[in-house]
C-alpha cells in the first residue's frame, strides 16, 4: 500500500469537462513505492505544488494536504501536464532512493535461457548487459555514480530505471512488469 505520493499536476478548478455545480480541486499523483497513479482531493486552503511529496497512507491525523484519494487512475486518463512532469518526478523517486534501485542492478537475475531481466530497460543492449555482470562479479555496486564509474558503457543507469517505470505505466501490454505494480 502506498503511504506517499508525489504530485504530478494540480488542477484549482477541477477537470474543464466536469460538472459545473460540483466542482472540487483535484491532483494526480504518483506513488512512490508502487508507481500507482492516483485523482487526489486535496484539502481546502492548501497550497500545493508540482512535485511535493504528500502522505496518502491510512492515519488521517497524518494528512496535511489530502483531504482523500478519489480514485485510482490509468496513465491515459492523465492530463498532457501530469504526463509531462511524470518523468521528472519519478527521477526524483529513483535518486532519492538509490539502495533500493541499484539493488535491481546487483540482484537481477536471467528470466529464461535466452534473456536477462537486466535486458528488460529500454536502451540497455548485450555489451553493456556483459559489462555490468562483470562488473558485479567483482563487487556489489554501492550506488548509481560508482555504477557509472565501473561501467564506463552505462552514462546513466537511473535513467534506464525511469523509462522502465514509465513504459510500465503507458504501456499495458507488457510481458514483464519490474517496478510498477
Amino acid at each position: 500500500m502506498e503511504e506517499y505520493a508525489h504530485i504530478l499536476d494540480y488542477l484549482a478548478q477541477g477537470l474543464p469537462s466536469g460538472n459545473f455545480t460540483k466542482r472540487e480541486p483535484l491532483c494526480y499523483a504518483v506513488g512512490e513505492e508502487e508507481f500507482k497513479l492516483f485523482e487526489i482531493v486535496p484539502k481546502a486552503n492548501v497550497i500545493i505544488n508540482l512535485g511535493d511529496r504528500v502522505y496518502i497512507g491510512k492515519d488521517a491525523s497524518m494528512r496535511a494536504h489530502v483531504d482523500h484519494i478519489k480514485r485510482r487512475v490509468g496513465f491515459e486518463e492523465l492530463t498532457s501536464a501530469a504526463k509531462a512532469e511524470l518523468e521528472f518526478v519519478v527521477l526524483d523517486i529513483v535518486m532519492n532512493e538509490q539502495s533500493r534501485f541499484i539493488r535491481f542492478y546487483n540482484d537481477s537475475e536471467a528470466i529464461s535461457l535466452r534473456k536477462h531481466m537486466l535486458e528488460e530497460l529500454p536502451g540497455l543492449g548485450k555489451k553493456t548487459l556483459i559489462s555490468i555482470l562483470d562488473e558485479r562479479k567483482k563487487g556489489a555496486f554501492k550506488d548509481f555514480a560508482d555504477m557509472g564509474t565501473r561501467v564506463p558503457l552505462l552514462k546513466n543507469p537511473e535513467k534506464l530505471i525511469v523509462r522502465r517505470i514509465v513504459l510500465e505505466l503507458s504501456d499495458m501490454t507488457l510481458k514483464h512488469y519490474i517496478f510498477v505494480r
